[in-house]
């Protein structure tokens, strides 16, 4: 097996024996990440957290096996599938994206393994049983751009997002909070994660003379679109979502993405924060830590996310290592209980407050307002 293709197929953290079978009373996590594809610039990010994820716990050792899906999401049930068959896995956590993650999500029901997912997917009803989020509903977001919107004299909106689960998922809840704050959408356009042009859907958006646009995407294709409407000569205010928190998004749009507003999670700004804030000192412990092994300026919110599902776990482990062995569907029963029921855990974006019936867990604390100012975050409001 050459370096490439077997570093894409396993790579084991947390083990002496790296490339052994892991033990059978050792804890073992699945970690499946879009590395390649659409969603490399959340994936990699996330991929590169998993080694400053401790490799004991409770006095238990820890394997993560991490496997890249390219963000395909047929890929992603294949690795998902391999955690469960081959490596007994108490946790999977991923996918990067939502088509991905969503794969993923069937596995998990299906074998009874807690899942947390990088990525907002909406599941409902038995399916939602065994999966949770650390990335934001889309609908906390949402209601956020609402507010400004609403604050700023925005009475018309413009939509434009990916055609998949994530760009249905926010439209879905835009337009509530758009209607709830008396904002009217009027035009929707749509795209492929893998598309190179947007220019008819640029000329109807701008065509239809919105105040504002909203662009629905994730890391650096968030770009296309919002340059797109710009060629075209819109005016107005661009907003983006927490999926373009990406430094790689500013970098590709340059000058032309100065003034964008999004929400994102406390960590992107978190020297910004007041020192009452949370999540203000572990997102600055996360930050420098990931710099200091990634280089400086290398931080991604996307890497937070993945240390949050870290945290979560790492709340739920010590009781459910007293109420069965690692490997056992009796201690996977345990975890997935224990992320449910436990309460004010602070992380990197935010304090989460899982229930039975809300496996996201955030409130209003995992969110802020950010403008583009100067080729970096600036933060508007931390309400």
């Amino acid at each position: 097996m050459d370096r490439k293709l077997k570093r894409s197929v396993l790579v084991m953290l947390g083990s002496l024996a790296a490339w052994g079978t892991p033990a059978i009373a050792d804890i073992n996590i699945g970690i499946t990440v879009s590395a390649t594809g659409p969603a490399a610039a959340l994936g990699i990010p996330e991929r590169n957290t998993v080694a400053l994820f401790p490799t004991t716990i409770e006095g238990e050792k820890i394997n993560f096996i991490v496997l890249d899906d390219g963000t395909d999401p047929t890929q992603a049930s294949k690795n998902a599938r391999k955690f469960v068959a081959e490596h007994n896995v108490d946790l999977i956590i991923g996918s990067s994206s939502v088509p991905p993650a969503l794969a993923v999500a069937e596995i998990a029901n299906e074998t009874q393994t807690p899942q947390v997912a990088l990525a907002p997917i909406e599941v409902t009803g038995p399916k939602n049983t065994w999966v949770f989020r650390v990335p934001q509903h889309n609908a906390v977001m949402a209601q956020s751009l609402a507010q400004h919107m609403k604050a700023n004299n925005v009475k018309t909106l413009g939509f434009i997002g990916y055609t998949d689960g994530y760009g249905e998922g926010w439209l879905s809840e835009m337009t509530k909070a758009a209607e709830a704050a008396g904002i009217k959408l009027i035009a929707v356009e749509r795209f492929n994660r893998t598309d190179t042009s947007v220019t008819a859907q640029a000329l109807k958006l701008v065509s239809a003379k919105p105040d504002a646009i909203l662009v629905v995407a994730s890391g650096t294709p968030s770009a296309m679109p919002q340059l797109a409407v710009l060629d075209r000569g819109f005016k107005g205010q661009i907003y983006q979502t927490h999926g373009t928190a990406t430094k790689e998004f500013i970098r590709v749009g340059g000058k032309a993405v100065e003034g964008t507003i999004l929400p994102v999670g406390p960590v992107v700004i978190a020297n910004q924060l007041p020192d009452s804030h949370p999540s203000k000192k572990v997102g600055l412990e996360y930050v420098k830590r990931y710099e200091e092994k990634n280089g400086p300026g290398s931080f991604s919110s996307f890497g937070a996310h993945a240390y949050d599902a870290y945290l979560l776990f790492a709340a739920a482990a010590p009781a459910a290592l007293k109420k069965g062995k690692p490997g056992t569907p009796e201690f996977r029963q345990a975890l997935r209980d224990g992320m449910e029921s436990q309460r004010e855990i602070v992380g990197t974006h935010g304090v989460f407050n899982m229930t039975s019936t809300d496996h996201f867990g955030h409130d209003a604390r995992s969110r802020v307002l950010v403008r583009v100012e100067n080729g970096d975050w600036k933060l508007l409001d931390s309400k």
